[in-house]
């Protein structure tokens, strides 16, 4: 065969859209598997370990945190790999390798150390999915379009995320292990069959000349390409540059005699910018406070309304229906106006209605139909917050080490650093996932459920601060101010 014959139905695999929807149905996979089992482990943990009931609670726990912790683990080697690979399918399908051996262990494994092991093995498939997901999108869209991309797939994803421990409580009751294995099955046959068929822009570009097809490669897809091709990027790149000024070239500068850590993993020297660190606790919030739903609403609406786990998962609905409506929408804002807006807005929007939450515990109405309207407001308040804060981290931690990238060149590699900075991406979110549940669990066990949403209102005002001061850059009225008192150095 022709090694330089186009692959069979090129034009459709290397297709931006069949390459997103590629990525977003990984990081669906990911989420929707870890969802699926956690309500399944107390009864695995029972009936097929011998865990006795008073032990279970903490055997669940250290579970859930052999995940959390793989992945966290994880995260950056797997940034720091894809970054040194020619494409990132490889790395992509090995992820989903890891979460085949995984599924298949936790559906016929009989004793605790082959749990751990799995959850182990998801944690490093989440790991590798998140990093290399996103970079894929980047490489696929561009950073001008990566707002609107982001806020569609977090709006997707985050369906599976909040509804697959309410649909794992649902199968488990109606069906037994095989139905919850067996929906776990068929999402990963679905995610396998898209993987195998995605051709890389990169990839398909080396055939666009034979071939006549135009793949429309993103901002950081042709780095490995030559003639023509790189001399047009090359040009590119310059012109980035020059439009960056001579002042923020300056600022972007990597002085050089960086010592041996920071030049096998260069994206730590982006880590010291500030608007990068802000940009990654952006991150870290955004999913403790999607974690801290996940963990709380089901246990007080058993307490406050009696609710079954079905009827618990319908609350979840006034909170993923506004996600999965205005996600695109706010990602399209982040495009247009800029990270700051968004990420200042929605942290800000947070405040009010997390504090509100207590309203349904407070009494402030009377009767059960009442109570559950007067919640399913207050959460659909929520998902509006949530759906705007979703992209703002990923986007400007991009910008910002893009212009390290055209700055300093070569100093990233050839792939560039995008895979390392979302490996930290990964991390922080995976950190957020983590400590979000430990942390609201433990208010609101302590101080109560109205009281655990202010507490979390609070970190969400701070956040909306800190996004002001540092992303999107700082308002011209606090640089008079810095420039004053030579503030910020």
């Amino acid at each position: 065969m022709d090694k330089h014959k186009p692959p069979i139905a090129l034009k459709w695999r290397s297709n931006t859209l069949f390459i997103v929807a590629t990525v977003a149905i990984g990081l669906f996979t990911d989420l929707f598997l870890y969802g699926l089992i956690v309500p399944v482990l107390p009864f695995m943990l029972q009936d097929r370990i011998g865990i006795p009931e008073n032990k279970v609670q903490s055997y669940v726990s250290a579970l859930l945190a052999a995940y959390a912790g793989a992945s966290v683990l994880f995260s950056l080697p797997a940034g720091w790999l894809a970054d040194r690979t020619n494409a990132r399918q490889t790395p992509f399908l090995t992820g989903l390798a890891a979460l085949l051996a995984a599924t298949t262990m936790l559906a016929f494994g009989r004793s605790i150390t082959v749990l751990v092991i799995a959850r182990v093995l998801q944690g490093i498939s989440a790991a590798v999915v998140w990093t290399v997901g996103l970079a894929l999108v980047l490489d696929t869209v561009g950073p001008e379009n990566l707002g609107k991309v982001i806020g569609s797939i977090f709006s997707f994803i985050s369906v599976g995320e909040l509804m697959a421990p309410v649909l794992g409580g649902v199968l488990y009751d109606k069906t037994g292990y095989a139905g919850v294995f067996g929906v776990g099955v068929g999402v990963l046959v679905l995610d396998f069959i898209m993987r195998i068929l995605v051709v890389e822009k990169k990839v398909a570009a080396r055939y666009t000349s034979e071939s006549g097809l135009s793949v429309n490669p993103g901002d950081h897809s042709s780095r490995q390409e030559g003639g023509d091709d790189e001399e047009e990027e090359e040009e590119e790149a310059n012109e980035g540059t020059e439009l960056l000024g001579k002042k923020e070239q300056d600022a972007f500068k990597v002085p050089s005699g960086q010592n041996k850590v920071v030049r096998a993993l260069p994206i730590l020297y982006c880590l010291s910018d500030p608007r990068v660190a802000v940009a990654l606790l952006l991150s870290f919030v955004q999913a403790s406070t999607l974690a801290m739903f996940d963990a709380t609403i089901p246990t007080e609406a058993e307490s406050l309304l009696r609710f079954s786990s079905l009827e618990a998962g319908l609350l979840f609905v006034a909170l993923n229906v506004p996600y999965l409506l205005l996600g695109p929408i706010a990602g399209w804002a982040v495009d247009k106006y800029g990270t700051k807006p968004a990420a200042v807005f929605g942290f800000s929007f947070l405040v009010p209605a997390l504090a509100l939450l207590r309203l349904p515990t407070a009494g402030v109405v009377h009767g059960q139909k009442a109570t559950e309207i007067l919640w399913c407001a207050m959460l659909t308040l929520n998902g509006v917050g949530l759906a705007i804060i979703g992209s703002p981290s990923i986007v400007e931690a991009s910008s910002i080490v893009q212009k390290y990238d055209k700055t300093n060149e070569g100093f990233f590699g050839e792939n560039g650093p995008y895979a390392q900075l979302y490996g930290f991406q990964s991390l922080t979110f995976s950190a957020g996932l983590a400590i979000g549940p430990v942390l609201a669990g433990t208010l609101r066990d302590n101080i109560g459920y109205g009281n655990m949403n202010a507490v979390f209102a609070g970190i969400a005002g701070v956040t909306a601060i800190l996004s002001l001061i540092f992303i999107g850059g700082r308002p011209k009225s606090l640089e008079k101010v810095a420039r004053r008192h030579n503030l910020f150095g």
